[in-house]
């Protein structure tokens, strides 16, 4: 794929191919809010205005990364290995932290709750994302990563494009946590928990947006058979 890539001009390319193949674009997307999972369709150029930047600004910032270790990119693992890193560190990492940031956000909105920057609703917000996260985790725990490992003549086009839906879904839910949290801004004063409360919800939307960006585009176009057939016409 980095080969392919190489020759096309940085700005068209799309922000999801320029994700999956550069280390460090990733960071550059996050700090200018260019959302390179659920819109990683759009070229750079057409992203880059969509959020008001200028294009340039964000070539540069890309062309300054330091290329070294482009080969431990997620677009060079191959599918098992990359189902395996999805599971062992997303899956593991918000069932065992998901339930102790629910309880962090409800003891913060009681205690600060006439606070006028209280995140009110964020501990709600954060356990509907836990229960529809671990439906969407069962689904590919037990019919779709199963079907990717041994390679059965299944299509998968129809499941993998149901839970494309759920991650754009998930990206929304994770706008609504950025906004209830002013982009964790933390007012002044604030306690030692709201301080570890943001710092834990900046890591978490991280880490869901980076996962959803892995599984929409590196994972799935390998398996999807419409995708993979437009992959090859180009």
């Amino acid at each position: 794929m980095t080969t392919q890539t190489s020759n096309v001009a940085l700005y068209e390319r799309t922000v999801g191919n320029i994700a999956a193949t550069l280390p460090g674009a990733t960071a550059v997307f996050r700090k200018h809010k260019i959302d390179f999972c659920c819109n990683g369709d759009l070229t750079l150029e057409n992203a880059a205005r969509r959020r008001g930047i200028d294009p340039d600004e964000l070539k540069t910032a890309l062309e300054s990364l330091d290329e070294i270790g482009k080969a431990a990119a997620p677009a060079t693992m191959d599918s098992d290995a990359l189902i395996e890193h999805i599971q062992a560190y997303y899956h593991g990492v918000y069932r065992r932290d998901l339930p102790e940031l629910i309880k962090l956000a409800r003891k913060v909105e009681a205690v600060h709750r006439e606070h006028p920057n209280v995140p009110a609703g964020l501990a709600d917000t954060l356990r509907q994302i836990e229960s529809d996260l671990e439906q969407h985790m069962n689904k590919e725990e037990m019919t779709l990563f199963p079907a990717m490992r041994q390679r059965t003549n299944i299509k998968l086009d129809g499941l993998i494009s149901e839970l494309r839906n759920h991650h754009d879904d998930r990206s929304m839910q994770i706008h609504t946590v950025e906004s209830l949290t002013n982009d964790f801004t933390l007012p002044e004063g604030a306690c030692r928990s709201w301080q570890a409360l943001y710092v834990s919800a900046e890591r978490f939307a991280e880490d869901l947006m980076e996962h959803i960006h892995l599984e929409n585009n590196v994972l799935f176009p390998r398996f999807a058979e419409t995708e993979s057939q437009a992959q090859t016409l180009e």
